[in-house]
């Protein structure tokens, strides 16, 4: 039974979120196949995401007593690597496809494909954690990514559609996301003062908060959108 809570807890926050990033997506909703395999892409990085996690922790990196070791594991390691991949996959997959159309596409592709990495994350971390701690990871690490990433999926979609400034959006997607991630994990990770954890819930919230602003950035931006006001005028 307990097997079985563990299993759900990893998947339903993960599933959750692809449905409701699939609402929001309001004026030209996705075919659910282009989805599914963002979704099995984000899925499938996150062998190479976590064996280059593992290979910088046995670097030495792994010692929650040290602020630096931590900073660089934090941001350094973890962020920057799970961050790019995300990143890579999706220029690589939906970003040159014809059916990303708008920039809100950017936004909803990325999310499927965090998603995809959170869920096989969370279900590894199920076959070796309680009940209490997939509970809170449920509420607070797949919502996490989920912000992040927005981040990176909101300029994705502005680079889309400024060719000629796309280098600077496509940095900026990666230094945010690695900035918000990376602020995240070392707050979480560093056991040298009580209470820091604390600061990583506070993290998180503005995280979601900035996702959210940006989500309605380009659901009003949306060149639908535009035309639908014409239309009405």
């Amino acid at each position: 039974m307990q097997t079985a809570l563990l299993i759900l807890l990893a998947i339903l926050p993960g599933i959750g979120i692809c449905y409701y990033i699939i609402k929001a997506d309001k004026h030209e909703p996705e075919d659910k196949v282009n989805l599914l395999i963002a979704f099995v892409i984000g899925a499938a990085i996150t062998y190479p995401g976590l064996k280059l996690e593992a290979w910088g922790a046995g670097t030495g990196l792994d010692d929650p007593s040290s602020i630096w070791k931590t900073f660089l594991l934090s941001f350094g390691v973890v962020a920057l690597t799970e961050e790019t991949l995300k990143m890579l996959a999706l220029l690589g997959y939906a970003f040159p496809r014809r059916f990303f159309n708008e920039p809100m596409d950017g936004i909803v592709y990325a999310v499927m494909i965090g998603m995809g990495f959170a869920t096989v994350e969370n279900l590894l971390y199920a076959s070796q954690m309680e009940l209490p701690t997939m509970l809170v990871r449920a509420f607070t690490s797949v919502p996490a990514h989920a912000a992040f990433a927005v981040i990176i999926g909101y300029f994705t979609g502005l680079a889309k559609f400024d060719p000629a400034r796309k280098w600077k959006y496509f940095f900026r997607g990666i230094l945010f996301a690695v900035l918000f991630h990376g602020a995240y994990d070392f707050f979480i990770l560093l056991e040298i003062y009580e209470g820091l954890a604390g600061l990583a819930l506070v993290g998180l919230i503005i995280s979601i908060r900035y996702s959210q602003k940006l989500i309605a950035l380009h659901q009003n931006s949306s060149p639908f959108e535009i035309l639908k006001k014409e239309e009405k005028e």
